[in-house]
């Protein structure tokens, strides 16, 4: 048996009889590594298997060589960007990178901020080598927050994200797909009350304020309350994160965006929402035109003038800064900035527009707009034609023009089935927000409102298969304003013409199902103007008057196309087929719609279209579904009625020479 054992362990090439690998201690002297897998050489020499040693001569230096300089870039195809500036020494445009940075958060009630360096507090014991510390003698302009540094984490990227949001954020997690999943704290969603505008000399004229306006005012003094309250948080802390970022696909028209944050979760947002730079334009990104500060959890002062709570999130469009108080809802910067486009847009005479926008294999665009349930992003979602994107867009001389980096999807009940594209594009790089997920496999619920209804997936557009890169287009063919009636007295289709476009898209019209009342459920109307009611500056009847110019000189097409009900109100009729409605979309998207046979609705009077192939005929007239032809028009004349109820706040509103527009609009509504 002694022997079988050595025999053993000579074929295993175990030296002696305690199982311990013979192990040559001297070289060769020929000093490489030559790959040979730990076999002996010619001189019975074994070596280890790797290949030339690294030239590392510390474990610090092997560190450093893991990593190599990248900037975040949102992918571009078929196109160059931008000339390329005067070169510049990395050390200087270090400098005036740290100082441009160091500018934006610079107190303006005292002599200086915070001393700026970059990188994480937690990697570095000590301040960069070039930073020095000499004696300062406190006068009463300088806090103690001049004499600090403040760490900038600029431009990460996801994964360095990740990072800090695991160690340092709680409540953030790493989901089964790679999604980052992140809490928004009490706040959920957006607080339309308390978001307030700069009202100045200039947009005391040029915005939209009083009744129905979104736009709640407040002076310049307080807004510099707040920005001092922020920017002081700000500075207090160890580490900020900075986004240089665009807004808006047309290289003639963007927006550089600077957003200043606490947390690790809003500047991946961010990242993944705004148009994400090379890094030749990196470089040379400059002064920003635009900049967020936002303190997150951080609360305003409740006794400041025009606060009514811990939340504020203002404007300024003359400094062009937003400040955010006392909410970690990130969903505010996005929107924040939408209606910073909606002003600085128009004035460029480009139409800034709350919509979806794909464009066929041929190259016709089409425009789609509606509010929540109407089916925007299941209806401009199609695998047949190229996304451009799925919220936000300027349509400008140049053609339509997608204003964001990435799309903000709602998750409640998403499935694989429905939604293939949303579900696929949450993976690594994507926040997942207030989702709820088993604790074990990190696996999504969906189903699930523990935290909140409005759970949202935020992503870079290119996890979309079919989006178009660079997200622009040429000028619209179709404009097509969906509403989900739940009336039951809306075609499912209309021809529109310019004035009536203009009435359908300042009314902003959909139909929600109400709570239960003796368990019977009613709908209820629904108006936002523009269809974005929440984000726009100026009076509605300015954008409706761009978009008819437009669409006039471009030949595009109004449609109504109702994805609600018919054959009754809810409760009684069906909900339109989803397959019958995208038959209609087909139909306007090859132009067959627009040879089709119309006649006239009552009251409304809308060109509906008397066959749609793959469409039963006997729909497309709403009257003909409903058994009781007296309660269709009682139900007909109380949705007329709220229309111009509705409008009752825009009539007196005087647009074109001596109000002719105005009165086109109001001519194309309801007649009874």
């Amino acid at each position: 048996m002694a022997e079988n054992g050595k025999g053993t362990m000579a074929s295993l090439g175990l030296a002696n009889g305690n199982g311990l690998k013979k192990i040559q201690t001297h070289g060769n002297g020929n000093g490489n590594g030559n790959g040979n897998g730990g076999k002996k050489n010619g001189n019975g020499i074994c070596h280890d298997d790797s290949a030339v040693p690294v030239k590392a001569q510390t474990i610090d230096e092997l560190h450093s060589l893991q990593k190599k300089r990248s900037a975040p870039t949102t992918p571009i195809k078929g196109s160059q960007v931008g000339a390329m500036f005067a070169t510049l020494s990395e050390e200087e445009r270090q400098k005036q990178q740290l100082q441009s940075i160091s500018a934006s958060l610079a107190s303006l009630t005292r002599e200086t901020g915070p001393k700026v360096v970059k990188g994480d507090p937690a990697k570095k014991a000590h301040p960069p080598k070039h930073v020095h510390h000499h004696p300062v003698t406190p006068t009463i302009s300088v806090s103690d927050s001049a004499l600090k540094f403040t760490h900038v984490l600029y431009n990460l990227s996801p994964a360095e994200l990740y990072e800090q949001a695991v160690k340092y954020e709680k409540g953030s997690f790493i989901t089964s797909t790679g999604a980052l999943a992140t809490l928004s704290g009490a706040k959920t969603g957006r607080s339309p009350r308390d978001k307030r505008v700069v009202k100045d000399d200039t947009t005391a004229d040029e915005l939209w304020w009083g009744k129905g306006s979104p736009n709640i005012e407040m002076d310049e003094h307080t807004f510099m309350t707040n920005r001092e309250r922020a920017v002081d948080y700000l500075n207090s802390l160890d580490k900020v994160f900075v986004n240089d970022q665009f807004l808006n696909w047309d290289p003639q028209n963007r927006i550089k965006v600077r957003i200043v944050s606490a947390r690790a979760y809003h500047s991946l947002f961010m990242h993944n929402m705004c148009i994400r730079p090379t890094p030749e334009e990196l470089e040379n990104f400059g002064t920003p035109d635009f900049t967020i500060y936002n303190a997150g959890q951080f609360p305003c002062n409740r006794y400041t003038h025009y606060m009514t709570s811990s939340t504020s999130i203002d404007i300024n469009l003359a400094r062009r800064e937003m400040v955010i108080l006392g909410t970690q809802y990130a969903g505010e910067m996005k929107k924040g900035l939408f209606s910073v486009m909606h002003y600085l847009m128009p004035k460029r005479q480009i139409l800034s527009l709350h919509s979806g926008c794909n464009m066929g294999k041929d190259g016709d665009v089409a425009l789609f707009f509606g509010l929540s349930g109407t089916g925007k992003t299941t209806l401009s979602t199609d695998h047949n034609r190229y996304l451009i994107g799925d919220d936000e867009h300027c349509w400008s001389d140049n053609g339509v023009s997608n204003i964001e980096g990435g799309c903000y999807a709602k998750c409640i009940d998403l499935s694989r089935e429905k939604e293939p594209d949303i579900w696929n594009a949450i993976k690594f790089g994507t926040v997942l927000e207030n989702v709820v997920f088993d604790e074990h496999t990190r696996e999504v619920d969906y189903s699930d409102k523990s935290v909140t209804e409005n759970t949202r997936a935020a992503y870079p557009i290119e996890y979309i298969p079919n989006a178009k890169l660079p997200c622009v287009g040429p000028h619209p063919k179709n404009v097509i304003l969906l509403a989900c009636d739940a009336f039951g007295v809306l075609p499912p289709v209309s021809k529109l013409n310019l004035a009536q476009t203009m009435y359908h898209f300042i009314s902003g019209y959909t139909a929600l199902v109400a709570g239960t009342v003796d368990g019977i459920k009613e709908p209820t109307a629904t108006f936002s103007a523009c269809f974005g009611a929440a984000f726009i500056m100026m009076h509605p009847t300015k954008y409706a008057a761009m978009l008819a110019e437009k669409m006039q000189k471009y030949g595009a097409t109004g449609w109504l196309v109702n994805t609600g009900w018919c054959g009754g109100r809810y409760g009684v009729g069906s909900r339109i087929k989803l397959q019958y409605t995208r038959k209609i979309i087909d139909a306007i998207h090859s132009g067959a719609l627009l040879n089709a046979e119309y006649k006239k609705t009552q009251v409304f009077g809308l060109e509906i279209p008397t066959e749609v192939e793959g469409v039963p005929s006997q729909i497309l007239d709403p009257v003909n579904t409903w058994p009781n032809k007296d309660d269709y028009k009682e139900t007909l004349l109380k949705l007329a009625r709220l229309f111009k109820k509705n409008f009752e706040v825009f009539a007196n509103y005087k647009i074109g020479k001596d109000n002719k527009l105005t009165e086109e609009i109001l001519a194309a509504g309801p007649v009874f």
